[in-house]
């Protein structure tokens, strides 16, 4: 996916989330996104993008904790009960299949958003080939 070039009045969060769709190294990009949500701690787009990066960047942890802080932020969120899903797995905690239900429902109700998680999806296993809970989380979401 190509994102535009940033302008001087886009926000840290455009353009952080412009540089991770460009490609650029994953340890930077998530630098710039725990500064965003120091800054913003109420913006929940950013801490699903933190989670996100986390599990990425093999930080399963501190995944769980920005997932979870998402997941409350906003409860209806579907990639961000991906992301907790995700974290939960790599951190073998319980309680992965409510919010993987949730997200079958949510997928259910509007397409869109179905293929939106599918391109996430993909994003992730092209980015961490061979990702095992992402494989596990694909299967469960396509049945």
């Amino acid at each position: 996916m190509m994102a535009t070039p940033t302008s001087a009045g886009e926000s840290a969060f455009e353009q952080a989330l412009g540089r991770y769709q460009r490609g650029e190294p994953t340890a930077e990009v998530l630098a710039d996104f725990r500064a965003i949500t120091e800054q913003e701690p109420r913006l929940s787009a950013a801490w699903t993008c933190l989670a996100w990066l986390e599990l990425l960047d093999d930080q399963p942890l501190q995944a769980l904790r920005s997932a979870r802080f998402a997941v409350k932020l906003s409860p209806q969120d579907p990639q961000a009960r991906i992301n907790l899903s995700l974290a939960m797995l790599e951190t073998n905690a319980k309680g992965v299949r409510e919010h993987i239900e949730l997200v079958q429902r949510m997928r259910l109700m509007a397409p869109e958003l179905a293929a939106e998680l599918d391109n996430s999806i993909a994003d992730g296993l092209v980015r961490k080939p061979g990702w095992k809970a992402l494989e596990k989380v694909k299967a469960w979401l396509t049945v």
